[in-house]
């Protein structure tokens, strides 16, 4: 069995290769279907089903219908409302979305992550990758500015200077709270980024002793021990997919958090809700 780069998972590979696309002003663009954009694809593809198959109308709800509206009320019942009050609810589909999104990536990446230890290269975790979280990140953020500039005028500038404070202190704290604002998708895009990196490559290598343990303790003699290293093995990959399956929750349900905080800002802006 050849040798696995636990890092090799997040390769990013060609499914459909397209020709170059000239633009003008922005070069050739490669639009070709990779393993992420499949992965991506997928991902809206569960969600979009789910919703759809959650939203028909039922004289007795179905399990799957319970489950959307589950779903639902946890984004208007525990964040939305109690963030933001009744202005938030025209934002809740905005936040429904990215909670659902990023939390189907998660999952399907634990979900298929294992195919790649015996080598299936189309198993792809999307949100391990910086640029996929980095996006949502700036989706988010470009959305709370867009919405802060349509609710708030020129007065959205007011989230810069905190509270009545002198003259001499809102020069030394509106620099600080701008950029305190510009790093927020960093560090939105960080977060998710770093727990299903360092997650899966955990994984990846627990997985990989598991098998290389066990082939070992068949060449016999007192190379046997390497079973119980193959098992101790197998018991952490349990462990550790118990775990990522709920950082995989956790992380998707912080980025909506974030997300639905940073918008309460623009929206009761200068006013309580």
């Amino acid at each position: 069995m050849p040798a696995i780069d636990p890092m090799s998972q997040f390769l990013i590979h060609k499914v459909l290769a397209f020709p170059l696309v000239k633009v003008p002003g922005l070069g050739s663009l490669d639009l070709s279907i990779t393993n992420s954009v499949v992965a991506m694809m997928a991902a809206a593809l569960v969600v979009c089903v789910f919703f759809a198959l959650s939203a028909r109308r039922q004289i007795v709800p179905g399990r799957l219908q319970s489950a959307g509206e589950s779903v639902y009320g946890l984004i208007d019942e525990v964040l939305v409302g109690p963030v933001i009050g009744q202005a938030g609810r025209p934002y809740i589909p905005f936040i429904l979305t990215i909670f659902t999104l990023v939390l189907v990536m998660n999952l399907m990446g634990v979900v298929l992550g294992f195919g790649h230890v015996f080598g299936q290269d189309w198993t792809f975790t999307a949100t391990a990758q910086l640029a996929v979280t980095a996006t949502l990140a700036l989706i988010t953020f470009l959305s709370v500015i867009v919405i802060g500039f349509i609710r708030n005028g020129l007065g959205f500038f007011r989230l810069f200077v905190p509270g009545d404070m002198p003259l001499a202190m809102v020069i030394i704290m509106v620099p600080i709270e701008l950029l305190s604002f510009l790093i927020r998708p960093l560090t939105l895009s960080m977060r998710l980024f770093g727990n299903m990196l360092g997650g899966h490559v955990v994984m990846n290598i627990f997985a990989s002793f598991v098998v290389g343990l066990g082939l070992f303790g068949l060449t016999g003699g007192i190379a046997v021990l390497g079973f119980v290293g193959s098992a101790l093995s197998l018991g952490m990959v349990v462990a550790l997919t118990a775990l990522e399956l709920v950082v995989a929750g956790l992380q998707a349900f912080v980025f909506a958090a974030l997300a639905t905080v940073y918008l309460n800002e623009v929206v009761n802006l200068g006013h309580g809700h």
